[in-house]
C-alpha cells in the first residue's frame, strides 16, 4: 500500500485528567498552526478521572461526592457524548486536519477511517473486532436512563466485539482541525461506573447497570487477560499505519505544546467554571 500522510505517534506517560486534555488541545492548536504533523496519542490516567462530555450538566448526572470519597478526578472534555471512567482503559487521540488529503470530508467517514485503523491494531492482537453500522447503531434508544454512561450502547462506526462495545469515541472540530478521541477498555465494571453517577431511583441505577453489563465489553473479558498498554499502543499505531497507508513516525510533545498544555491545564481545564458551570 502506497504511503499517504507521515503521522506522529506519542505513546505517552499517565498524567491527571486536566493535563490530558490540556495536551489533546495544545496539539490541535500545534498542528491547526503548522507546528507538528497529524498525531496519533495514547495515554492513561493517575489518578483515575471520570470524564463528562461537553454539553452535560455536572450536579445533575454525576455522583460527585461518590468521585471524591473514591479518589477520581472529575474533568470536562471539549467533546460530547456522557461519562467515561478513565481508570483501566487506554485513551487514544487523533489530531488531524479536516482538508487531509487521506480523512473522509464527512463525520461518519472520518469516524469510519479512524475506527479501520484501530480495528487492524486489535485483530493483530487476537481480538475479533468489528465496526457497528449505521443500521445497528443506537440499539438501546428509548430504554436507557437518562444519565447513563458512554459505553450503553454503539454508536456509528464505533468498534465492538460479538455486538458488545469496547471503544468508544468522540469527535470535535475546531478552525479546520479534527481531535477524536477514546477509550479502549482494558477491563470494566458496570458497578463501578454506575456508582459514580446520579439517578433518580436505585431502580434506575439497577436498571442502566444491568444494560451496561449486556452492551459493554473489554480486553480482559475478550482475551482473557489484561494486554500491557504500552505493547498495545504500539501494536495499534504500527497497524493503524499499515491499514491506512500512512507512515508512522515515534514521537514526542514539542515544548510549545508542554508550554501551551500547562497554561490549558491551569486556565482552563482545571478552573471551577469550565467544570461545574456549564
Amino acid at each position: 500500500m502506497s504511503i499517504a500522510g507521515k503521522w506522529r505517534v506519542i505513546i505517552d506517560n499517565a498524567r491527571h485528567g486536566a493535563l490530558n486534555m490540556a495536551i489533546d488541545e495544545a496539539i490541535v492548536q500545534a498542528h491547526t498552526a503548522g507546528l507538528v504533523p497529524p498525531t496519533l496519542r495514547f495515554y492513561s490516567w493517575q489518578p483515575p478521572a471520570l470524564s463528562i462530555g461537553y454539553f452535560q450538566k455536572i450536579r445533575e448526572e454525576v455522583e460527585i461526592a461518590a468521585c471524591r470519597e473514591q479518589g477520581i478526578d472529575l474533568i470536562r472534555r471539549t467533546t460530547g457524548g456522557r461519562a467515561v471512567l478513565h481508570d483501566r482503559e487506554l485513551t487514544y487521540s487523533a489530531v488531524v486536519r479536516e482538508d487531509n488529503s487521506v480523512l473522509p470530508p464527512t463525520l461518519l467517514g472520518s469516524y469510519r477511517y479512524l475506527s479501520q485503523g484501530l480495528i487492524a491494531g486489535l485483530n493483530k492482537l487476537g481480538v475479533n473486532a468489528e465496526m457497528t453500522l449505521p443500521g445497528a447503531a443506537f440499539g438501546q434508544s428509548g430504554r436507557l436512563p437518562k444519565n447513563g454512561a458512554c459505553f450503553d450502547a454503539p454508536s456509528f462506526y464505533e468498534i465492538t466485539v460479538d455486538r458488545k462495545k469496547l471503544i468508544g469515541s468522540a469527535q470535535v472540530r475546531k478552525h479546520g482541525t479534527l481531535l477524536q478521541h477514546g477509550s479502549i477498555l482494558l477491563d470494566f465494571s458496570a458497578e463501578q461506573i454506575v456508582g459514580l453517577l446520579a439517578f433518580t431511583s436505585e431502580e434506575e441505577r439497577t436498571r442502566c447497570q444491568a444494560i451496561l453489563q449486556t452492551k459493554a465489553t473489554s480486553l480482559n473479558r475478550v482475551l482473557g487477560y489484561i494486554p500491557d498498554s504500552g505493547l498495545l499502543a504500539q501494536t495499534l499505531a504500527v497497524e493503524f499505519g499499515r491499514e491506512l497507508g500512512l507512515e508512522i513516525v515515534p514521537g514526542a510533545l514539542t515544548d510549545w505544546e508542554f508550554a501551551r498544555a500547562a497554561e490549558l491545564e491551569k486556565d482552563k481545564f482545571s478552573a471551577y467554571d469550565w467544570t461545574y458551570l456549564r
